[in-house]
């Protein structure tokens, strides 16, 4: 005689006479799946959310935005939750042997900030003009309320013996590279003042430390920003305000890296390349690393860390970026 009851243990053993093997295993199964899946529920209940992007609500305010150092900022800042406010002259300087940037310029920076998921205004303004640099601020302050990060970073640079130098080539860079810093620093500190909160990094060089024959002009515009931003540093250092410099070496530029470059690089050669202008930049004693230059990235990390938390109590200093050339200089 035969029976269809089970015997031993487990599910089939409880299920009784009437469930078969196959459904009783189904339920086991949906009990577990059930479990799991509310065990996973629980667990998404309790992770943790993603953190705030680092400088989420801040408004960054760039000059030569448009390409350059300045285009690495406003990437990087955007990367990381800053809104950005850049501006440019957008025209030539007639003393000058390489074009400026163009509206196209500005236009590729924009794109590259919203990619990067940042919001991006972008202003033509001369900051030789103080009346314009204070425009960009107002400008930041009507679109966006305040200004929390300041990069002075606009720049040209020029080449002559001091000798033979005209009082417009040694005008242009002393106003562009010195002047436009001072113009922007002046807007932007009442506004930083009166938050209790700001931090300016301004764009000297390697050159503000150290003469370079040829570029006497290029030198002291950018000795002169290191001595502006240790004055500001301590005219604010109580009110919450920063104030530093990044001082790069040669950097893969528009700037630096141009067919005038190369011709006065290779004097000698009668077809001066990219190419080899880099080999003939490898071997710069200013940067004892052995690379041609720096890249932009390199100089706007710098500078995040200077706008950052981190480096709250940092303030009046000029931070190198030159691939070991600093260690040429005297202490």
């Amino acid at each position: 005689m035969t029976s269809n009851s089970k015997t031993g243990s487990g599910p089939e053993a409880d299920a009784g006479p009437s469930v078969s093997r196959r459904a009783v295993m189904g339920m086991a199964g949906g009990v577990i799946a059930s479990a799991g899946m509310a065990s996973a529920a629980g667990a998404a209940a309790q992770a943790p959310a993603s953190p705030p992007a680092r400088f989420a609500g801040k408004v960054a305010v760039i000059t030569g935005a448009a390409r350059g150092m300045g285009r690495a900022h406003a990437v990087l800042l955007a990367q990381n939750g800053a809104t950005i406010l850049g501006c440019d002259i957008l025209e030539p300087i007639a003393t000058l042997d390489y074009p400026l940037a163009t509206q196209a310029d500005m236009d590729e920076t924009a794109r590259l900030v919203r990619e990067a998921g940042g919001r991006f205004v972008g202003v033509k303004a001369d900051v030789r003009d103080a009346a314009a640099a204070t425009g960009v601020i107002e400008r930041a302050l009507k679109d966006f309320g305040r200004v929390d990060f300041l990069l002075a970073n606009a720049g040209i640079y020029a080449s002559a013996p001091l000798a033979q130098m005209t009082d417009q080539q040694f005008d242009d860079i002393i106003r562009t590279n010195l002047y436009g810093v001072f113009n922007i620093m002046r807007a932007a500190v009442a506004p930083m003042t009166r938050q209790g909160y700001g931090r300016i990094v301004a764009t000297s060089s390697a050159a503000g430390r150290m003469g370079i024959a040829g570029s006497a002009h290029y030198c002291a515009s950018k000795w002169g920003v290191i001595g502006l931003a240790k004055a500001l540093a301590l005219e604010v250092a109580k009110q919450g305000v920063t104030v530093n410099c990044v001082c790069p070496t040669g950097v893969n530029t528009p700037l630096v890296n141009n067919p005038a470059a190369w011709r006065r690089a290779l004097p000698n050669d009668p077809a001066p390349t990219r190419e080899k202008f880099e080999a003939r930049m490898r071997e710069n004693p200013h940067t004892p690393q052995g690379v041609p230059w720096v890249e932009p990235e390199d100089v706007a990390a710098a500078a995040l860390f200077l706008l950052s938390d981190d480096a709250a109590h940092i303030t009046g200093t000029a931070l190198d970026v030159a691939a070991g050339g600093a260690a040429t200089t005297m202490a």
